[in-house]
């Protein structure tokens, strides 16, 4: 209809949740819609704290005022836990990007390198999908190399050919720690293959899970200037609805993504609201080994049904799939999905497997029965 649009954005899908409307509603069998499909952390912020951030806009943040551009407490902050939490001394502010979300990092950092056909992104299948999506927002060739399908480690083969021959050249690589959807963190061989990457490759470590995993990348920077780690404070620190994510790099590399990000990105209350939970970190991450033991119990359950396969997980959801022909699997799991939806639960149909964000016990033994009454029906 549109001439003036770019004709590559017809056949682009967007990236899709749940409509407001539908969670707004009540299941006619279930009261509550338990919200699995997001890898959101189940508990929100204590009552007191959430007190003290209301008030905090009452009093403080003057809402006919633009926010701080330039992040600078709040850079400091992340900073001193990035340090705390990668056990190192030698970040700081220039270090620390911070972006609205991690997407927003994302597509600074695809504007940094590739756009105008100045090279392409790789990234191995299946893994998170914004990162083709953005790329082909802005007219950026993705490349894509497979996981193994037993232990989804990445074909290193393959992508050591398509990095040393692919046309336009891969200037990114992007990869997952752990993983999304399937919840691996990185090999050594991998994190090796990494690091041997010529420096005319940005390599992207996106370690939205670190918390739950706790294996950071993040002191490899200084052995590595063409390495960034980006977290986010949506999944441990469970500020989803703030949209704050940062990115540790080398301060070229930080100086060339501040020249790129919008002014302005990030609203006052969500820079108030990091900067509480970063104060507030050693209440807060207690809820982490709670979830990793739930997340322990939910894979026990599954692992105790008839045909379905489930992997370890290092992140704060679980992947499965189930044996047999994967043609017939995938319309198992879209109808399995559905189901569950239609009980009361949202799931995640990716990837040619299903993704369970870990929720609370309750949420969890509504996932596991729902799971059972969908596979005996």
């Amino acid at each position: 209809m549109f001439s003036f649009l770019r004709s590559d954005l017809a056949d682009l899908v967007s990236y899709t949740p749940q409509p407001e409307d539908f969670l707004g509603k009540q299941n006619t069998k279930q009261e509550q819609i338990d919200r699995l499909d997001t890898n959101e952390n189940p508990y929100d912020l204590p009552q007191d704290l959430k007190a003290k951030l209301a008030q905090t806009y009452q009093d403080i943040i003057a809402v006919n005022r633009y926010p701080d551009g330039s992040h600078g407490k709040l850079k400091q902050a992340i900073a001193e836990y990035t340090n705390e939490s990668a056990g190192v001394r030698h970040f700081h502010p220039a270090n620390i990007s911070v972006g609205n979300g991690s997407d927003e990092l994302i597509r600074s950092l695809l504007i940094a390198t590739c756009i105008g056909n100045n090279g392409s992104i790789l990234v191995a299948n299946p893994t998170f999908s914004m990162y083709e999506i953005l790329a082909k927002t802005l007219g950026i060739s993705v490349k894509t190399v497979e996981r193994n399908p037993s232990t989804f480690e990445i074909d290193l083969d393959a992508a050591s050919k398509m990095v040393a021959d692919a046309d336009p050249p891969v200037k990114v690589v992007f990869v997952v720690h752990p993983n999304s959807p399937t919840a691996n963190k990185l090999t050594e061989r991998e994190i090796a293959w990494l690091q041997e990457l010529p420096e005319r490759v940005l390599v992207v470590i996106d370690e939205a899970y670190f918390e739950f995993c706790q294996h950071t990348l993040a002191p490899e920077i200084t052995r590595h200037p063409n390495w960034v780690v980006l977290r986010t404070f949506s999944k441990a620190f469970r500020l989803a609805g703030h949209r704050v994510g940062y990115a540790i790099s080398h301060p070229m590399l930080t100086a060339t993504l501040e020249k790129i990000r919008l002014p302005y990105n990030l609203p006052s209350f969500s820079q108030a609201a990091a900067r509480a939970v970063l104060s507030h970190r050693e209440e807060l991450l207690q809820v982490v080994s709670e979830i990793q033991k739930q997340r322990q119990k939910l894979i026990a359950a599954f692992q105790k049904l008839p045909g379905v396969q489930v992997w370890p997980s290092n992140a704060n959801f679980i992947y499965l799939r189930f044996q047999g022909n994967a043609a017939a699997n995938e319309r198992k799991m879209q109808e399995i999905a559905d189901g569950m939806k239609a009980r009361g639960t949202l799931i995640r149909h990716t990837g040619g497997g299903l993704r369970i964000t870990v929720g609370s016990e309750e949420e969890n033994k509504h996932t596991v029965q729902r799971f059972q009454e969908i596979l005996k029906s």
